[in-house]
């Protein structure tokens, strides 16, 4: 008997922008005489790829294509990516929320999926009403929902709520109330999207360990998408790389972390808005060149460039800096700077800034700029748009080298010694 859990085969989904019709209702007929007949859309051109940094002459998308890949059942299966890489769209065919463009998907048993917050929810409804609600579409007796009540109003911790319409709940509530039913429910595959990030750091850790009881403990099939390596890493054995809408890779979760990491499209960034274009990020050593390997003696600079298309454009940003296992290190931020963007004029702009030397730990690090206003509405976050590594400087280590020191930061501070 097999243990495939889900089966993905030759899977692609593409999306029209703009006008959705094609524009004739006789192309619409052939349109809808393919689809009965299983034929591929015969108005689809073939190979554009969801790359949003590029121009198309094409105005469909593949946000997925050519799809493939088995999980087991009892997996925990994490699925990471760039903005764009397809992450949310897969879900949502695997949820059955949207339907493939090409492709087939098998699986064995019934499916809880948590995506997009407000996702498969009554706003009218009570949260009790859409418990009952969300165990009826999974094929739940009445009896068998009851059963589970308690246990799921006890996980939100929404009692005093429980016959208030859920359009009334803050997004924290919605988000806890979901994953309550979602993993409570009677199903066997358990899909959950990144919108954990909704909740506190109390209720993420509480779900990471309810997830993990769900897939070691009772043997059901998690998929998770996220962009926190930490909570992949620590709850995934198995990971799913997606870049452009293809699967770049399959495999054990730290290998393929590390792959996603490591695979950075280096110096060139790609955000514009009305006021500013950011163009490219690079670190630079004393000499004023791009590297990507420096020692933690050396003073190494971040520089980011940015035309300006307005006088006194409404722009920020921030540089957050990872480590290997994407715990952040510092964080970096043009709010302390406003006055000094508030006079910049048409043209373009070179932020440099400076890190001190010996304060990084060896290692490999992972740069992301969180693109906003100045008022700090977020435009854009570019994920991983820079990795360099640094290496330990056993000079001032006494000549010893050692490698990676413990913790996040590596100091060589100055001691001195006083005889009393």
């Amino acid at each position: 008997m097999s243990n495939i859990a889900i089966k993905v085969e030759n899977l692609s989904k593409a999306y029209q922008l703009g006008q959705i019709g094609t524009g004739t209702i006789s192309r619409d007929l052939e349109r809808w005489y393919a689809r009965i007949r299983g034929k591929e859309d015969p108005f689809l051109r073939i190979g554009e790829n969801n790359n949003q940094n590029t121009k198309s002459e094409s105005n469909v998308v593949w946000s997925l294509k050519d799809i493939d890949f088995e999980i087991d059942q009892g997996d925990a299966v994490g699925i990471i990516g760039r903005n764009g890489a397809g992450k949310s769209t897969l879900l949502k065919i695997l949820s059955k929320v949207t339907a493939p463009t090409t492709g087939k998907i098998s699986g064995k048993g019934r499916i809880a999926s948590l995506l997009e917050v407000g996702t498969g929810f009554h706003p009218e409804l009570s949260g009790r009403e859409n418990i009952f609600l969300n165990g009826a579409i999974l094929g739940m007796r009445k009896k068998e929902i009851q059963r589970k009540l308690d246990e799921i109003v006890d996980f939100a911790g929404i009692e005093r709520y429980l016959d208030t319409p859920v359009k009334r709940y803050s997004s924290g509530m919605y988000v806890r109330l979901a994953f309550a039913v979602a993993a409570h429910l009677e199903s066997e595959i358990l899909i959950v999207d990144e919108v954990l990030a909704v909740g506190d750091a109390e209720f993420q850790k509480k779900c990471l360990g309810k997830m993990g009881e769900v897939s070691k403990g009772e043997g059901r099939t998690v998929l998770f998408v996220s962009h926190n390596m930490l909570a992949i890493r620590s709850f995934c054995k198995k990971a799913i790389f997606l870049k452009n809408g293809k699967v770049e890779e399959v495999g054990n979760v730290t290998q393929i972390i590390s792959s996603y990491l490591n695979r950075t499209d280096k110096h060139i960034i790609s955000f514009e808005n009305e006021d500013f274009i950011a163009e490219s990020i690079e670190i630079l050593n004393k000499n004023n060149f791009i590297v990507e390997t420096i020692t933690n003696g050396e003073r190494l600079r971040i520089k980011v460039r940015i035309r300006t298309k307005v006088n006194n454009p409404n722009m920020g940003f921030c540089i957050a800096l990872y480590n290997e296992t994407q715990e952040l290190v510092t964080c970096i931020n043009t709010f302390h700077i406003n006055s000094f963007i508030s006079d910049l004029e048409i043209g373009t702009h070179e932020f440099i800034v400076p890190f001190q030397e010996y304060i990084l730990n060896e290692g490999r690090y992972h740069i992301s700029l969180h693109l906003n206003s100045r008022q700090g509405t977020l435009y854009e976050i570019i994920e991983n748009c820079y990795s360099f590594t640094v290496l330990d400087d056993d000079v001032r280590r006494g000549g010893i080298y050692r490698g990676e020191w413990p913790g996040a930061i590596s100091l060589v501070p100055e001691i001195k010694i006083e005889s009393i």
